[in-house]
């Protein structure tokens, strides 16, 4: 199949190889064209605008940062929907991006004959690499069957919630519970920290306990070591983006947010402290600030 994939970050690059291993003529747009040696190295075609990748591809993905890069590659003057797209060709966006956006830009892509998938993904960089991520999917049950086949190369599971959208609230939620545990588990270092407390056997013991999750057992030991500059899997800044994704939801819906509300106020200031590119896990600096006297 003719595929095309924009973006190529920490998971997109990951995602691509797992396509072109899996057979199918791979077009790439990054914008830094660096990213994309390993792929072009084995077969991929680099294009140097979203345009141009979009060219015959009968399915094309989006992996970016944001609303804004997002709406760039798919509506910018040189974005993929300005291509010659045949009608009927499926667009796939695994970014996680706001309700809103969603939205608007599947009515644009219905406008123009295109088939629209919200499809946000859980996991880490390595399971994108390995394609063992989760598939978090509002689609139309048809257009999803005839995905499948293409998203199978990517993902151990796929989970339908719904129409369009629901996929992308069911990501910008459990993104939100993840920074607020992420936040907790930063204070409760601190705290044990600042008791006297060995933090290694506290993160060791956190593991085998109840507050246990995947997330705090990593966050704690990455707090212990003290390592947040390197091998980073997901930074404040982005986590900051998705939370206030959430926080805008939740607005919209009439829900109340107040640890939400908490973790977003941590984030901003641990970006503002200049760590917006570290790992998350840096969250421990602005829990191990000291009350005013």
């Amino acid at each position: 199949m003719n595929v095309t994939f924009l973006g190529l970050g920490r998971m997109g690059l990951g995602m691509a190889h797992r396509l072109l291993a899996a057979g199918h003529r791979l077009r790439v747009y990054n914008r830094t064209a660096e990213r994309a040696t390993s792929l072009v190295a084995q077969g991929a075609r680099f294009c140097p605008s979203p345009k141009e990748a979009a060219q015959g591809a009968e399915l094309i993905f989006s992996m970016v940062a944001d609303d804004a890069a997002s709406g760039e590659v798919w509506l910018g003057a040189t974005g993929a929907f300005s291509a010659a797209l045949a009608a009927g060709t499926m667009v796939i966006e695994c970014s996680t991006l706001s309700h809103d956006w969603v939205l608007e830009l599947a009515a644009e892509a219905e406008r123009r004959s295109l088939r629209y998938i919200d499809s946000p993904v859980t996991g880490l960089p390595d399971m994108a690499a390995a394609g063992e991520l989760t598939l978090l999917v509002g689609a139309a049950a048809e257009d999803l069957a005839r995905a499948r086949p293409v998203l199978d190369a990517l993902a151990k599971q796929t989970v339908h919630f719904g129409a369009v959208g629901t996929g992308t609230v069911y990501k910008l939620m459990i993104n939100l519970q993840g920074a607020i545990q992420i936040a907790s588990i930063a204070e409760g270092m601190a705290l044990a920290e600042r008791a006297g407390l060995n933090l290694h056997s506290v993160a060791e013991t956190l593991a085998t306990g109840q507050a246990a999750s995947p997330q705090v057992v990593r966050t704690a030991r990455r707090i212990v070591a003290d390592d947040h500059d390197r091998n980073i899997l997901f930074t404040p800044q982005l986590r900051l983006k998705d939370v206030d994704y959430a926080l805008r939801l939740a607005r919209k819906l009439g829900i109340g947010v107040p640890f939400g509300a908490t973790a977003s106020a941590a984030y901003a200031k641990l970006c503002e402290l200049g760590h917006a590119h570290s790992n998350e896990s840096k969250i421990i600096a602005v829990a191990r600030t000291r009350l005013p006297d």
